[in-house]
C-alpha cells in the first residue's frame, strides 16, 4: 500500500482552509458533501471571529506575507458577510 504524500501544514494553508469553510458559509462556495450553496450566517461570523482572534494572538509573530494575506482576507470575508446580512 503506497502512502499518499500530504502537502506540509503551513499558517497560511491553516488560514486559507479558514477561509474556503467562511466562503461555503456565506453560499460562495458549493459545501463539499452537497454541492448545495447555502448560507449561514452564524456559521460564517464564527469562522471570521476565529480568523481575527487568530490575527491578534499572532501578532508580531507572523511574516510579511503572512499577515498580508490574514489582512485580506478578513476584509474580503467581512465585505462578503456584510453584503450576505443585509
Amino acid at each position: 500500500m503506497v502512502k499518499e504524500e500530504w502537502p506540509e501544514v503551513t499558517f497560511s494553508m491553516f488560514i486559507l482552509s479558514l477561509n474556503t469553510s467562511a466562503l461555503v458559509h456565506l453560499g460562495q462556495l458549493p459545501d463539499p458533501e452537497t454541492q448545495e450553496k447555502k448560507v449561514d450566517l452564524q456559521l460564517a461570523r464564527q469562522t471570521i471571529d476565529i480568523l481575527d482572534m487568530l490575527r491578534e494572538k499572532t501578532r508580531g509573530n507572523l511574516t510579511k506575507e503572512e499577515e498580508k494575506l490574514l489582512d485580506s482576507i478578513l476584509y474580503e470575508l467581512r465585505m462578503l458577510y456584510l453584503k450576505a446580512s443585509g
